[in-house]
């Protein structure tokens, strides 16, 4: 669904419940060439995670408004302090009168705590937030990919992996799904994140729940992966050779397709 035709903001149900905020930008590669993401999580207490840069919060809030009254927002989340995920936080704030920020306690520690004009709800590392018939797991996620700040979210329910910054692509796509994710992707477009960390959360997030996670919602794609996260998030060619894991892996399951020290020698 369209919400607004000059900007070519749009909206879809990427899962149960939970709606993702699509708006194109120009990069010097051509229009259309890179995305912002906002993914509303509607329920009793419903949750926007990423705002949105500030100047972009009219196209937020309208496509919002498709899909149910801003006001009901009960909880306005981000993965770390940077302009597109939580610019226009006060915003929403002012728009929602029972709403409040939801991050990790080191962002409440060193920004929002003074930035945000409402007192941050602070959830601990694993903990989880009831929603209504959704909830969400916070996974404090240091430097993975930016500040010491950063964390990411899990909703159980639908076992969507709200992702933030990671699998970062760049081209643009007609559909919102796609079915294979990758690190490799991800990291050519951006130049400097490295594959470990993204599996070790990858590892940790499809363990966050018995069935493990079908889908991811990204900050910057113009399309969602919706899969097995036991089967794409690491697939070796080839048989691993019997190499002994490394230390930050050795309670992924299943071990051999996660961790990079079983993967087969070239």
């Amino acid at each position: 669904m369209i919400t607004n035709a000059s900007s070519g903001t749009n909206v879809h149900e990427i899962a149960a419940g939970i709606f993702r905020i699509n708006t194109p930008v120009a990069l010097p590669d051509g229009p259309g060439s890179f995305s912002f993401n906002q993914y509303l999580i509607v329920d009793a207490e419903p949750l926007l995670f990423h705002t949105g840069p500030r100047r972009m919060f009219a196209l937020v809030r309208e496509a919002i408004g498709k899909v149910m009254p801003v006001e009901r927002l009960r909880y306005v989340g981000f993965s770390h302090v940077e302009a597109d995920e939580c610019g226009s936080l006060n915003e929403f704030l002012a728009s929602a009168p029972n709403s409040e920020p939801v991050c990790g306690a080191i962002a409440a520690m060193t920004s929002i705590g003074d930035l945000a004009n409402r007192a941050p709800r602070v959830l601990a590392d694993g903990a989880l937030l009831s929603l209504g018939a959704h909830n969400v797991r916070w996974f404090d996620t240091p430097h993975v990919p930016h500040g010491w700040e950063c964390g990411l979210m899990m909703e159980n329910t639908t076992r969507t992996f709200l992702c933030g910054d990671l699998f970062t692509q760049g081209a643009p796509a007609s559909s919102p799904w796609l079915r294979r994710i990758s690190s490799n992707r991800a990291r050519r477009f951006a130049h400097r994140w490295t594959t470990l960390p993204i599996r070790q959360i990858l590892a940790r997030s499809s363990g966050a729940s018995p069935a493990r996670k079908s889908a991811d919602a990204r900050l910057h794609a113009r399309q969602c992966w919706r899969g097995d996260g036991r089967e794409t998030a690491v697939r070796p060619r080839r048989s691993p050779q019997r190499v002994k894991p490394c230390r930050g892996c050795v309670e992924v399951e299943p071990v051999s397709r996660l961790c990079p020290a079983m993967r087969p020698r070239r």
